[in-house]
């Protein structure tokens, strides 16, 4: 039996979906969530192999407090799996400072905060396994969601770097990239208001908005499949770096790769010349 320990609870949501995966195969799980009262029906049923802790990921001492008290009660966290965060819409010239930052911070920066908060245990315990969520926008930068997707490259970055680090003390790290799936994620772009203080960006993001709100509830992804797809690609052997999901997700990666390698190859002679002459 493993303990997960799942960040980002909120109901009907990848984060219940992975708890939800996890209690099928029978193990535990520490779910987080910023209203851990949402969760108390749901987790009922489950006595104690769920435990709902109350969590900002953003409160770097609420991360190590959440951390501990599920390494108390469940035994040592064996799968991490860092789920909690969300994008905001605006341009790259016009987004508010303090939106850009509050992107990072949710969707970098507390990754961080947990993995680092979860590490020690697996270290010691040599084994373990870290799932970062990440989007299609980590491989694929989304129109009107630039600070969202650049917060995403940054957690395929680490997360490529890190599965190199605590590959030899018997850690495994997956990084999942995620289409359009059926979650809350886009529920509250109908409430949000259009802040864009560029205005030839405003009718660019109109229209992001728009997209955003009519595919809420529409979207083609089931979290529950998707999380059980990823329970099943960490069984491989050997398990793949990165999981795309959705079938949309997986074609649009696809080609932008293909793209991308096309372009950088075109330009070979350019990149060589760059060098020194042999010999020099």
């Amino acid at each position: 039996m493993r303990t997960w320990f799942v960040t980002g609870g909120t109901p009907g949501g990848f984060g219940q979906a992975y708890a939800d995966a996890a209690l099928e195969t029978g193990d535990r799980v520490a779910l987080t969530a910023r209203r851990p009262e949402e969760l108390r029906e749901w987790a009922r049923p489950y006595g104690d192999r769920v435990l709902v802790l109350p969590l900002d990921v953003t409160d770097a001492a609420q991360v190590r407090a959440a951390v501990a008290e599920a390494e108390q009660r469940l035994g040592g966290i064996d799968v991490l799996v860092n789920n909690a965060g969300r994008g905001w819409y605006g341009s790259i010239e016009g987004m508010a400072e303090d939106a850009v930052r509050r992107t990072f911070d949710l969707n970098f920066f507390a990754l961080l905060s947990v993995t680092r908060a979860v590490l020690p245990g697996m270290r010691e315990r040599r084994r373990g396994w870290i799932v970062n969520m990440s989007s299609v926008a980590g491989l694929r930068g989304v129109t009107g969601f630039g600070y969202y997707s650049a917060a995403k490259h940054a957690v395929e970055a680490v997360t490529a770097v890190l599965r190199e680090e605590v590959a030899p003390l018997g850690i495994r790290v997956l990084a999942v990239e995620p289409g359009a799936f059926r979650t809350r994620a886009y529920a509250g772009f109908a409430d949000e208001p259009l802040t864009e203080t560029i205005p030839d960006s405003r009718r660019m993001l109109e229209d992001v908005r728009s997209a955003m709100i009519a595919q809420d509830g529409t979207q083609p992804g089931d979290p529950l499949r998707g999380a059980r797809a990823v329970i099943a690609a960490m069984a491989e052997d050997p398990p793949p770096h990165r999981l795309v999901l959705g079938s949309a997700a997986y074609d649009a990666v696809t080609s932008t790769l293909r793209e991308a390698l096309t372009d950088i190859t075109r330009s070979e002679a350019a990149s060589r010349a760059a060098d020194f002459p042999p010999g020099t």
